[in-house]
Protein backbone atom coordinates (compact mmCIF):
# COMPACT_ATOMS: atom_id res chain seq x y z
CA UNK A 1 0.00 0.00 0.00
CA UNK A 2 1.26 3.45 -0.89
CA UNK A 3 2.20 5.58 2.11
CA UNK A 4 0.70 9.03 2.51
CA UNK A 5 2.87 12.09 2.02
CA UNK A 6 1.75 13.88 5.18
CA UNK A 7 3.27 17.36 5.41
CA UNK A 8 2.27 18.23 8.96
CA UNK A 9 4.68 16.89 11.56
CA UNK A 10 3.80 15.28 14.85
CA UNK A 11 3.08 17.58 17.75
CA UNK A 12 5.21 15.58 20.18
CA UNK A 13 8.36 13.51 19.68
CA UNK A 14 9.42 10.72 22.02
CA UNK A 15 12.68 9.75 20.29
CA UNK A 16 15.86 10.48 22.23
CA UNK A 17 18.43 12.46 20.21
CA UNK A 18 21.00 9.91 21.41
CA UNK A 19 19.22 7.24 19.35
CA UNK A 20 19.58 9.34 16.20
CA UNK A 21 23.40 9.17 16.24
CA UNK A 22 24.97 6.05 14.67
CA UNK A 23 26.62 3.80 17.22
CA UNK A 24 29.99 3.86 15.43
CA UNK A 25 30.06 7.53 14.48
CA UNK A 26 33.59 8.94 15.10
CA UNK A 27 32.17 11.86 17.08
CA UNK A 28 31.06 9.45 19.80
CA UNK A 29 34.64 8.68 20.80
CA UNK A 30 35.55 12.31 20.33
CA UNK A 31 32.81 13.40 22.70
CA UNK A 32 33.97 10.93 25.35
CA UNK A 33 37.50 12.34 25.18
CA UNK A 34 36.31 15.95 25.17
CA UNK A 35 33.98 15.39 28.13
CA UNK A 36 36.88 13.91 30.08
CA UNK A 37 39.00 16.99 29.39
CA UNK A 38 36.14 19.32 30.35
CA UNK A 39 35.63 17.49 33.64
CA UNK A 40 39.28 18.07 34.46
CA UNK A 41 38.83 21.78 33.69
CA UNK A 42 35.66 22.13 35.77
CA UNK A 43 37.44 23.56 38.82
CA UNK A 44 39.23 26.07 36.58
CA UNK A 45 35.89 27.17 35.13
CA UNK A 46 34.50 27.57 38.62
CA UNK A 47 37.37 29.87 39.62
CA UNK A 48 37.15 32.05 36.50
CA UNK A 49 33.37 32.61 36.47
CA UNK A 50 31.57 34.88 38.92
CA UNK A 51 29.08 33.37 41.39
CA UNK A 52 26.66 36.25 40.79
CA UNK A 53 24.91 37.69 37.74
CA UNK A 54 23.15 36.25 34.72
CA UNK A 55 24.29 32.74 33.71
CA UNK A 56 26.51 32.62 30.65
CA UNK A 57 26.63 30.01 27.94
CA UNK A 58 28.07 26.96 29.72
CA UNK A 59 31.77 26.95 28.81
CA UNK A 60 31.60 23.22 28.17
CA UNK A 61 28.98 23.69 25.46
CA UNK A 62 30.77 26.67 23.98
CA UNK A 63 34.03 24.74 23.70
CA UNK A 64 32.32 21.74 22.13
CA UNK A 65 30.73 24.06 19.56
CA UNK A 66 34.09 25.66 18.74
CA UNK A 67 35.64 22.21 18.34
CA UNK A 68 32.90 21.32 15.86
CA UNK A 69 33.65 24.49 13.92
CA UNK A 70 37.28 23.39 13.69
CA UNK A 71 36.57 19.75 12.80
CA UNK A 72 34.04 20.57 10.08
CA UNK A 73 35.81 23.74 8.82
CA UNK A 74 32.73 25.89 9.31
CA UNK A 75 33.71 29.31 7.99
CA UNK A 76 31.99 31.56 10.52
CA UNK A 77 30.17 31.59 13.83
CA UNK A 78 27.03 32.63 11.95
CA UNK A 79 27.13 29.42 9.94
CA UNK A 80 27.87 27.47 13.11
CA UNK A 81 24.71 28.84 14.75
CA UNK A 82 22.76 27.97 11.60
CA UNK A 83 24.06 24.38 11.68
CA UNK A 84 23.19 24.04 15.36
CA UNK A 85 19.66 25.08 14.47
CA UNK A 86 18.91 22.02 12.33
CA UNK A 87 21.81 19.56 12.57
CA UNK A 88 20.92 16.91 15.16
CA UNK A 89 24.47 15.53 15.18
CA UNK A 90 25.88 18.92 16.12
CA UNK A 91 23.19 19.46 18.75
CA UNK A 92 23.97 16.09 20.31
CA UNK A 93 27.71 16.78 20.39
CA UNK A 94 27.27 20.21 21.99
CA UNK A 95 24.63 18.78 24.41
CA UNK A 96 21.80 20.99 23.18
CA UNK A 97 18.36 19.42 23.46
CA UNK A 98 16.06 19.28 20.46
CA UNK A 99 13.78 21.92 21.97
CA UNK A 100 16.51 24.20 23.31
CA UNK A 101 17.01 27.45 21.37
CA UNK A 102 20.33 28.21 19.69
CA UNK A 103 22.27 31.12 21.14
CA UNK A 104 22.24 34.57 19.60
CA UNK A 105 25.33 35.17 17.47
CA UNK A 106 26.47 38.24 19.44
CA UNK A 107 26.04 36.42 22.75
CA UNK A 108 28.04 33.45 21.49
CA UNK A 109 30.88 35.66 20.22
CA UNK A 110 30.99 37.65 23.48
CA UNK A 111 31.27 34.45 25.53
CA UNK A 112 33.92 33.10 23.17
CA UNK A 113 35.98 36.28 23.51
CA UNK A 114 35.76 35.99 27.29
CA UNK A 115 37.27 32.51 27.11
CA UNK A 116 40.02 33.85 24.85
CA UNK A 117 40.85 36.58 27.36
CA UNK A 118 41.03 34.03 30.17
CA UNK A 119 43.20 31.72 28.03
CA UNK A 120 40.80 28.87 28.75
CA UNK A 121 40.24 28.30 25.04
CA UNK A 122 43.96 27.72 24.40
CA UNK A 123 44.19 25.50 27.46
CA UNK A 124 41.33 23.36 26.18
CA UNK A 125 42.72 22.92 22.67
CA UNK A 126 46.20 22.19 24.05
CA UNK A 127 44.73 19.31 26.03
CA UNK A 128 42.79 18.06 23.00
CA UNK A 129 46.02 18.10 20.99
CA UNK A 130 47.83 16.31 23.82
CA UNK A 131 45.29 13.49 23.79
CA UNK A 132 45.52 13.23 19.98
CA UNK A 133 49.32 13.01 20.15
CA UNK A 134 49.13 10.40 22.92
CA UNK A 135 46.77 8.31 20.77
CA UNK A 136 49.11 8.74 17.76
CA UNK A 137 46.38 10.48 15.76
CA UNK A 138 48.53 13.38 14.54
CA UNK A 139 51.77 13.65 12.62
CA UNK A 140 54.10 16.47 11.60
CA UNK A 141 55.24 14.64 8.47
CA UNK A 142 52.92 16.76 6.30
CA UNK A 143 51.81 20.25 7.17
CA UNK A 144 49.45 22.58 5.37
CA UNK A 145 48.13 26.01 6.23
CA UNK A 146 45.53 28.38 4.85
CA UNK A 147 47.54 31.06 3.07
CA UNK A 148 44.86 33.67 3.75
CA UNK A 149 45.58 33.36 7.47
CA UNK A 150 49.31 34.14 7.18
CA UNK A 151 50.32 37.68 7.99
CA UNK A 152 52.61 39.15 5.36
CA UNK A 153 54.19 42.52 4.84
CA UNK A 154 54.91 42.13 1.16
CA UNK A 155 53.08 42.48 -2.12
CA UNK A 156 54.11 41.96 -5.73
CA UNK A 157 54.78 45.69 -5.98
CA UNK A 158 57.47 45.51 -3.28
CA UNK A 159 59.65 43.01 -5.18
CA UNK A 160 62.75 44.43 -6.90
CA UNK A 161 65.83 42.90 -8.50
CA UNK A 162 68.39 41.62 -6.00
CA UNK A 163 71.31 43.43 -7.65
CA UNK A 164 69.53 46.78 -7.42
CA UNK A 165 70.89 48.04 -4.06
CA UNK A 166 69.31 51.47 -4.37
CA UNK A 167 65.82 50.18 -4.98
CA UNK A 168 63.05 51.42 -2.73
CA UNK A 169 59.45 50.28 -2.41
CA UNK A 170 57.17 52.11 -4.84
CA UNK A 171 55.39 55.17 -3.53
CA UNK A 172 52.32 56.85 -4.98
CA UNK A 173 50.46 60.06 -4.48
CA UNK A 174 47.93 60.09 -1.70
CA UNK A 175 47.02 57.14 0.48
CA UNK A 176 46.14 54.74 -2.33
CA UNK A 177 48.13 51.87 -3.74
CA UNK A 178 50.97 52.99 -6.03
CA UNK A 179 50.74 51.91 -9.65
CA UNK A 180 53.53 49.57 -10.69
CA UNK A 181 53.69 47.84 -14.06
CA UNK A 182 55.46 44.49 -13.61
CA UNK A 183 53.56 42.53 -16.24
CA UNK A 184 55.59 40.50 -18.74
CA UNK A 185 58.57 40.79 -16.38
CA UNK A 186 60.31 37.55 -15.49
CA UNK A 187 60.39 37.22 -11.71
CA UNK A 188 61.67 34.52 -9.38
CA UNK A 189 62.97 34.18 -5.82
CA UNK A 190 66.51 33.94 -7.19
CA UNK A 191 66.35 37.27 -9.02
CA UNK A 192 63.93 39.32 -6.92
CA UNK A 193 63.46 40.14 -3.24
CA UNK A 194 60.87 42.15 -1.33
CA UNK A 195 61.98 45.51 0.05
CA UNK A 196 59.37 45.40 2.83
CA UNK A 197 59.65 41.75 3.90
CA UNK A 198 62.88 40.01 2.79
CA UNK A 199 61.57 36.64 4.03
CA UNK A 200 58.56 36.77 1.71
CA UNK A 201 58.66 34.45 -1.30
CA UNK A 202 57.06 34.55 -4.72
CA UNK A 203 54.65 31.70 -5.32
CA UNK A 204 52.74 30.61 -8.39
CA UNK A 205 49.79 28.29 -7.99
CA UNK A 206 50.32 25.26 -10.22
Amino acid sequence: MRGKDVIQGAMFSYVDIEDRIPAHHPLRKMKMVVNGILRLMSDEFQRRYSRMGRPSIPPERLLRALLLQLLYTIRSERQLMEQLGYNLLFRWFVSLGVDQPVWELTVFCANRDRLLEQRLLRQFFDQVLGVAEWADLVSDEHFSVDGSMIEAWASHKSFVRRNDDDAEPPSGTGSGNPEVDFKDESRSNETHVSTTDPEAKLYKKA
